[in-house]
């Protein structure tokens, strides 16, 4: 692993700096949206700004990862660790695969279970949509769509306005919430529609 070149590409949807571990709510948040998107990467000892600072003791921030891992996750995780050694400093990385049960929930100090995902360098709350998505991209036995008025006239929409937001099309087509989003979600799956997360909205545009 080049550890160099990784700190140089900078952090991003599958890599993350950490100084030191410090806080278990805080870093559950990153370890479940890494598996619930494809899986990541977690340098500790290294600074945000990617100076490689090394860690004071590889067990005590391993403690702190894996009980971040198994106590604050759910379902819990298992990170696998390396130790990288540069210019006499130690990184430590903690590497998540991609969960094939996802969704995985982090607590939160309200102790509450919340579902996170992985939008370039951060780690956000799940939208109901995404986690739904989530929970119903387990399911290998594919989504049937029916195409009615609802299907065919978000996707005319789209293609005059290039982008609508769960909302917009609840209005458009006067639909309950719910049921706008179960629409959106059968499209999600199906690949015939993509979904947008930025830290301020979630749109959808045509695949």
């Amino acid at each position: 692993m080049n550890i160099r070149k990784l700190i140089f590409e900078g952090e991003s949807d599958t890599l993350d700096f950490k100084k030191t571990i410090t806080n278990c709510e805080k870093i559950a948040k990153t370890l479940v949206a890494f598996a619930n998107n494809k899986g990541g990467r977690l340098l500790v000892g290294v600074a945000d700004d990617g100076t490689i600072k090394g860690v004071k003791s590889e067990d005590e921030e391993k403690y702190m990862l894996n009980k971040a891992a198994h106590i604050y996750c759910r379902p819990a995780l298992e990170p696998v660790f390396e130790e990288i050694y540069v210019d006499d400093k130690v990184v430590l990385v903690a590497e998540i695969k991609e969960s094939d049960t996802k969704p995985h929930a982090a607590l939160g100090e309200d102790k509450k279970w919340w579902v996170y995902i992985r939008v370039k360098d951060k780690s956000l709350l799940a939208s109901k949509i995404v986690v739904d998505v989530l929970k119903r991209g387990n399911n290998t036995t594919g989504t049937h769509i029916e195409y009615s008025d609802k299907e065919k006239t978000l996707l005319e929409y789209l293609d005059n306005h290039q982008r609508i937001t769960s909302e917009e099309y609840g209005k458009l087509m006067k639909l309950p919430r719910r049921k706008a989003q179960r629409i959106l979600v059968n499209l999600l799956l199906a690949g015939i529609i993509r979904l947008h997360t930025t830290e301020k909205e979630e749109y959808y545009t045509a695949s």
